[in-house]
């Protein structure tokens, strides 16, 4: 069996730092502005931050892979183009994209620098991965969370690069990079402007009988009982009033974090070749936690041993977990 590599997240250099040491074999970052698609305040790396994380990773045997995984709007490529140049100069193992421009950029300007192609392309059959593989050289496909395992095993036998899957975080069953909810609310686009929810656009109220409500914008996302913890309002997974359903329901998907820690073996059978943990957002604690249960996991099955599944219900969305469409693809 090949052994998969463990891909984790790296929101600042303290969390990269985090994650390196608690195992991984690469992690994922980006810079602070709209050419990745977790541009919120207080996250991401300057160019400094990120030559400096790059040779602590580097020295302990980990890779850095620069999320550039949004699409440039008309007229702005230089800000993408630039990010590609920085990350370029400054020791990148990788570049994770979705747009067919800055796609081409890098295979022209970059050939020698891998080149992975971004959950946010939505490129979930054959046909479209080995296009992007024809004609930009792509090494790497990151699926999106919609694929059964034997879909993935069969994509596998079809094309000519590498797997790589999402293992822990959020659930995703939204059509990644197409998504325009946020955009209709907040007027930012998650594709080209790299936020959904803005936080400046968030606001949680509470009200007299002690429940809260959460808003993005105009719009009223979620309500919670005086005991329930209130999420981070996001479109997809806020609760609604329907003519058939007055007392509020998740009409796109609930909050619900994946967690395939019990199908690592299945996956790495079915050809896949990296792991990755979703949690750009979280704190240098979920990525310790994380990353060190699944550093464990992962080292348990390619040694021929049981592995043991640590607990980490408590670092999921709502206190929820679920294997998504990888185990039965069941849609309500």
């Amino acid at each position: 069996m090949i052994r998969p590599e463990l891909v984790c997240p790296a929101g600042t250099p303290a969390a990269l730092r985090t994650a390196v040491d608690a195992g991984a074999d690469s992690v994922y970052c980006g810079f602070q502005n709209a050419t990745n698609a977790r541009n919120f305040p207080g996250l991401n790396f300057t160019p400094e931050e990120l030559a400096q994380s790059v040779a602590y990773a580097h020295e302990r045997g980990a890779k850095v892979l620069l999320a550039i995984n949004t699409y440039p709007p008309a007229g702005k490529f230089s800000l993408w183009k630039d990010a590609v140049d920085t990350g370029a100069r400054l020791g990148a193992d990788a570049f994770i994209v979705a747009d067919i421009g800055v796609a081409d950029y890098i295979a022209r300007a970059y050939p020698d620098i891998r080149l992975h192609l971004s959950v946010q392309a939505a490129a979930s059959s054959p046909e479209a991965i080995r296009y992007y593989c024809r004609e930009f050289g792509v090494k790497r496909v990151v699926l999106p969370r919609i694929l059964t395992i034997p879909e993935i095993r069969q994509i596998k036998a079809e094309i000519p690069c590498e797997i790589e899957t999402f293992i822990f975080g959020n659930h995703g069953l939204m059509v990644e990079g197409k998504c325009s909810l946020t955009n209709y609310v907040t007027g930012l686009s998650t594709n080209m402007d790299g936020v959904c929810s803005p936080a400046a656009d968030v606001e949680y109220v509470r009200e007299a009988d002690g429940s809260m409500s959460t808003r993005l914008g105009a719009f009223t996302i979620d309500c919670f009982g005086k005991d329930e913890t209130a999420g981070y309002p996001t479109i997809c997974k806020g609760r609604y009033t329907a003519d058939c359903r007055p007392d509020g329901y998740y009409a796109f998907e609930e909050p619900i974090s994946l967690n395939l820690s019990e199908l690592l073996p299945d996956l790495i059978r079915a050809g896949v070749h990296a792991f990755k943990i979703e949690g750009r957002q979280r704190s240098r604690a979920y990525v310790r936690k994380v990353v060190g249960a699944f550093r464990e996991a992962v080292d348990a099955v390619m040694d021929g041993s049981e592995p043991v599944l640590a607990d980490l219900l408590a670092l999921t969305e709502g206190q929820k977990q679920t294997q998504g469409a990888f185990k039965t693809k069941t849609w309500r």
